[in-house]
């Protein structure tokens, strides 16, 4: 288990007896790695320091946002200069336009976009939008693939190949559940059998570009392609989420670097993450024809308070002004480096496993050489157990990883040689660790 950290161990206690779990989102818990959740108190570059003054080589980057490095300061002195003209004014500003404009540059398949507060928001608005749209209830989803916690996409797969979903979280109530069907990803049969089934009642296919919620699953060749073609010859809309994907894995997302050239467009996509450069920022965007059902033009009514919020605005716009190809291409550069860095670790010291990815991002599943990952079944059925190990005797020697077997890997800009070698140098250690882990 990870060094002592007394001050976190603080303010973990006291964050307990003021916050569920202590935390404001669950995987912050450590609750699948054990041990005290860090309290980080600032970050720069490639690094982040805890409230122990311990400093750590950052992996998460905020998961993602942070593709330039933390604390840009360039992004800085834009969000300064918007702080300085006030924090919300409830009202349009220019940067909103600013930023959609660079949004429709680099996406071609965005014809209109709506500014959000988060990726959550953005996918309810975005299935709101579809059902409004076609005028049908259903929504397919994949097991493995997580789209926020919108009650009817909080589902659990059922049995059989195409079965209205149960509730996958207490609150969320069997009717909402049972306008989802939940099918095993990359499974483009059982799209097929869905449609036949169900099909006039359909209203969109929502999935990850990439998944990157049960470690990073790659696409099979064509999967993507074969949804935008079941969707259109049904009349059903199709809804990439790029929450995590977007502007993270390429100038243009993962549909950039895939669906454009296949020659297939999404009807709808969702952005999060890297388009606030940081901060509580996402979008929806897409056809023209489908966005403008969304009021004040069509009946699908959508509204927020904090939608395009100037300060937000501004960090985004500078954040994708500055992420430019040359930037994708060294953390393409980096994410290859460190995936073989990893990979070889763990086979110099005997530990099973395959590296999964997507772009630049990339997962490790212990346990999987034969067949990889390809859905949520191969996911859970991976040596979970080697996990833990790994990620405190990493977090020991002062990188700090996803505290979750099933989350991506993230690099920066800002990954320079010395945070590369921070972490070469803590491999060797934390694959053997890896390696004496048993399941209990």
């Amino acid at each position: 288990m990870t060094s002592h950290t007394p001050v976190s161990d603080q303010l973990f206690d006291r964050a307990r007896s003021l916050m569920p779990g202590g935390v404001n989102s669950p995987v912050r818990a450590f609750g699948s790695v054990g041990g005290t959740p860090k309290f980080m108190v600032s970050a720069k570059g490639p690094y982040l320091t805890d409230a122990d003054g311990r400093e750590y080589v950052d992996l998460v980057c905020s998961w993602g946002p942070a593709l330039l490095g933390h604390a840009h300061p360039a992004v800085l002195d834009a969000v300064h200069a918007a702080v300085d003209r006030g924090l919300s004014f409830g009202a349009s500003t220019p940067d909103e336009a600013n930023l959609a404009a660079i949004v429709k540059e680099r996406v071609s398949a965005v014809e209109r976009i709506r500014m959000v507060s988060t990726g959550t928001e953005a996918t309810m608005t975005a299935v709101r939008l579809a059902r409004g749209f076609t005028g049908r209830n259903l929504i397919v989803k994949f097991a493995g693939c997580y789209h926020g916690h919108l009650d009817g996409l909080l589902a659990a797969a059922g049995s059989g190949l195409a079965t209205m979903a149960l509730p996958g979280s207490a609150g969320v109530t069997e009717a909402a559940a049972a306008e989802t069907l939940v099918l095993p990803y990359n499974d483009l049969g059982a799209v097929e059998a869905a449609f036949a089934a169900h099909g006039n009642n359909i209203a969109a296919v929502i999935t990850e570009a990439a998944p990157a919620n049960m470690g990073v699953v790659t696409p099979n060749e064509g999967f993507n392609a074969g949804l935008s073609r079941i969707t259109r010859e049904h009349g059903a809309l199709l809804i990439l989420d790029e929450v995590l994907t977007g502007f993270r894995t390429g100038y243009a997302g993962y549909w950039g670097l895939t669906g454009r050239q296949e020659g297939w467009t999404p009807d709808l996509l969702t952005f999060g993450k890297v388009i606030g450069g940081g901060m509580p920022t996402a979008a929806l965007g897409g056809r023209a024809d489908v966005m403008d059902y969304l009021a004040p033009l069509g009946p699908v009514y959508q509204a927020g308070t904090l939608s395009g919020n100037p300060v937000a605005m501004a960090a985004g716009v500078a954040t994708l002004t500055l992420a430019t190809p040359e930037v994708y291409s060294f953390v393409d550069a980096r994410s290859l480096e460190l995936s073989a860095a990893l990979s070889s670790a763990l086979d110099t010291a005997g530990v099973d496993h395959s590296i999964q990815r997507a772009g630049n991002l990339f997962s490790v599943a212990f346990g999987t050489s034969a067949n990889g990952v390809h859905n949520y079944a191969d996911a859970q059925a991976q040596e979970v157990f080697r996990y833990a190990p790994f990620f405190h005797s990493m977090l020991d020697s002062g990188v700090y990883l996803p505290p979750s077997v099933f989350e991506a890997w993230f690099l920066s800009a800002a990954h320079d040689d010395a945070a590369m070698n921070r972490i070469f140098d803590a491999l060797p250690a934390a694959a053997k660790a890896a390696a004496e882990a048993t399941a209990l």
